[in-house]
This record gives C-alpha cells, structure tokens and sequence, in this order.
C-alpha cells in the first residue's frame, strides 16, 4: 500500500492514536523555536496536532502529501498565519533558501526515504536556520529485535522502526546538531534541534 493511500485511510483515526501520547513533547519541542518573526516549513503537517502550540508571530506553510490529513489540519491553524499545500517532504515544492525555521514532528520516521527529506529540509532553510526533530529513533548498535522484526510490515501502513537518526543526519552535512534529548518510550522517541550552516 502506498504511504498516500495509507495516510488518507488512517486520517480520521490518527489523532485519537497519536495527540495525548504526544502533546506535551510537541509543545516543549516547539517552544525552541526563536521568538524573531520567520517563515516556518511544517514538513508533513499531518492533522495539524502541532498547530495549536505554534508561536503565533511566524507564518506557516505545512506540506503533507494527502488532502485528507490537511483537510483536518486547516480549522487548528486559529489565527495562525498558516497555509497548507499538498507535496512530499522528500521533494519539496520550494525554492532554495526560503524558509527559516523548520518542524519535522514524526516525519522522518514515516517517508520511504528520510535520507532524501532531511537533505530537502536543509535546502530550503537558510543559513542560520533551525529544524526541529521529534520522532522515534534507533541508534546505532541498538538490537531492538522486537520492532526491527515488526517493521516489515508496520512500515506498509503507518511509520518506519528502524530508522537511526545518526545514519539519516550523515547524508545532511549542511545541518549540525545542536540538541538532542530523549522524549518519551524511554528514549525511543527524541527531541533534536539542528542549525543549517
């Protein structure tokens, strides 16, 4: 099954899933970004869980690749500046250096190729941006027989288990790591903070 046709499908269900066991991560997540108004990529939007927490002096373009999560996503942007446009976040409809700031909560765990949106996040940041990371990740080394066994399968509806964030930031040497702190499931799920240079 296509990761469009997977979303569309889980859509309705996937805040009842996903909105209290993350709440409170996404808001601490969000309040690293600076208090200087910027233009913000919201890469894969989803249901808009994160737009609610959203410092209300930027504006936001959230990209998810279905109509039906953006759909959802729209009626919590408030009084947000936000707009959302349908597109991948492994092939960003963006030009070069146009945003300031970036979200990537439980993205990079969830495309084919987080290599590939990592890469895209940091060629449409300007230097001196930021990207915010939550997300579940292994590291490097770690066994974790139980969800790479589970992957295969749990990959073709929702979300990767086997991804090393340590592997995905290698590919991106435009983005540095600044931050990195467990967030929930005992370490599983991480909050990161990277700067493009």
């Amino acid at each position: 099954m296509s990761l469009k046709r997977s979303y569309t499908l889980i859509a309705p269900f996937y805040d009842a899933a996903i909105d209290r066991a993350t709440r409170a991560a996404r808001k601490h997540s969000l309040s690293a970004l600076p208090a200087a108004p910027g233009r913000v990529l919201l890469a894969g939007v989803g249901t808009g869980l994160d737009l609610p927490h959203l410092p209300p002096q930027h504006q936001y373009v959230g990209v998810d690749l279905t109509e039906a999560m953006l759909r959802r996503a729209r009626p919590r942007a408030g009084k947000a500046d936000f707009t959302g446009v349908i597109g991948d976040a492994q092939g960003l409809p963006f030009s070069d250096a146009s945003f300031d700031h970036a979200v990537l909560h439980l993205i990079l765990a969830v495309v084919p190729q987080p290599a590939d949106c990592l890469r895209e996040v940091a060629r449409v940041l300007r230097p001196g941006g930021t990207a915010l990371v939550f997300d579940k990740f292994l590291r490097r080394g770690q066994p974790a027989l139980l969800r790479r066994l589970a992957n295969p399968l749990v990959r073709r509806v929702a979300t990767r288990l086997d991804v090393v964030f340590e592997d995905v930031l290698a590919h991106t040497p435009e983005l540095q790591l600044e931050h990195d702190q467990p967030a929930l499931a005992g370490g599983w799920f991480r909050m990161i903070r990277l700067r493009r240079v």
